[in-house]
């Protein structure tokens, strides 16, 4: 079975995006980056709305944004249906949020982190299981649509 990604960044997280492409290249996933593609300034809500529509409608099943803080890019993906975006920061949260969360787009912060703590995180996410169980029961609540 083929694994693939998409991935996307602003100019903020161009540089980590980059390196990221690399480490996903290591572990053979097909890549589909969807920009920026250099550090010119971008908007990130475009860039985050690309990645998190193609997991919303099932193109793909994970995606990696990348902005400066990850925050940007966390607020927007997840106003999508079935995407569950979360920002990480270390390997313990990057953990959490799969076992716990089945979260399906890695959200991280350019200027935050470094690139070997970031692959740290990627392959923790990448690696990690959803452990279902309990967890099942609030995974299918946010997946519902938001109390009116």
């Amino acid at each position: 079975m083929e694994k693939k990604i998409i991935i996307g960044s602003d100019h903020g997280g161009f540089g980590l995006k980059e390196s990221l492409k690399n480490a996903l290249e290591d572990l053979a996933y097909h890549i589909e980056d969807i920009g920026c593609y250099n550090t010119n300034s971008v908007h990130y809500p475009n860039i985050a709305e690309k990645v998190a529509s193609s997991i919303s409608t099932g193109k793909f099943e994970k995606g990696i944004l990348i902005c400066g803080t990850g925050i940007g890019m966390s607020i927007v993906a997840n106003r999508f249906k079935q995407v569950r975006a979360a920002l990480c920061h270390d390997h313990f949260t990057a953990k959490m949020a799969r076992e716990h969360n089945d979260s399906n787009l890695l959200v991280l912060g350019g200027r935050v982190i470094g690139d070997e703590v970031a692959k740290d995180i990627l392959i923790t996410w990448l690696e990690t299981d959803f452990q279902g169980g309990r967890h099942q029961e609030r995974v299918n609540m946010i997946d519902q649509s938001p109390p009116s």
